[in-house]
């Protein structure tokens, strides 16, 4: 298991993307006190309920290094994991805030920010190992929550199966190698704004996972 935990994170130089590390590069020289490194995974390595983003945002997790922290959307998926009960404390958008999940972690699907926040197909192929593995060492995980359908599919993949298997869409809801897999529409500002995802809406999704939990207990 400590191998599997420890395969589950790329190093902080991870080489892999030519064109992540080269944005990597850029950031750290505009801003030397950046994370500016892939974001780790964050939250209970105990959880039945896992998070998966698409990828760490410029002045999100690349600035801080926790997932959706320091972004808009860390604002909604927080305040939203704190009222479903799936966190516990205040979220003040910085790594250091006290923040603790429970029974829940967060985790990307690429774990470096790639320019205009939209990674390449090779890019999502290259760093899957890396939740491949995260998926492999939560041994008590049940419910899958992904935000978007690229994190959907990338998911799916992990687990080896075809991105079909599970329904996209908010709300999207399926059984995948053993989990509950449901989908969301992504907590991002423009969902948010456009009004395509509401509090209400986004907060269905993590009462829906918490009803699952409840029915496996």
């Amino acid at each position: 298991m400590a191998r599997t935990e420890a395969a589950a994170e790329p190093p902080r130089d991870c080489p892999l993307c030519p064109r992540l590390v080269a944005y990597r590069a850029a950031n750290r020289a505009d801003h030397p006190d950046w994370w500016n490194g892939p974001a780790p995974s964050f939250g209970d390595p105990e959880a039945r309920l896992l998070i998966v983003g698409l990828a760490p945002g410029r002045t999100g997790a690349n600035r801080t290094g926790r997932p959706f922290t320091g972004d808009f959307a860390g604002v909604l998926l927080y305040e939203t994991l704190i009222k479903t009960g799936f966190a516990a404390g205040r979220y003040e958008a910085r790594p250091d805030d006290g923040l603790r999940l429970v029974d829940c972690m967060i985790s990307n699907a690429v774990r470096c920010a790639p320019p205009g926040n939209k990674p390449e197909t090779a890019e999502e192929a290259a760093c899957r190992p890396f939740l491949v593995a995260r998926l492999a060492a939560l041994s008590r995980l049940k419910v899958i929550v992904t935000l978007g359908d690229v994190a959907r599919r990338n998911v799916l993949r992990a687990l080896g199966l075809k991105a079909s298997a599970s329904a996209g869409g908010h709300g999207g809801r399926g059984e995948a190698a053993g989990y509950s897999l449901i989908n969301s529409y992504h907590c991002s500002r423009l969902n948010t704004n456009t009004g395509r995802l509401t509090p209400a809406m986004f907060e269905a999704v993590f009462q829906a996972a918490k009803a699952e939990l409840a029915h496996d207990a």
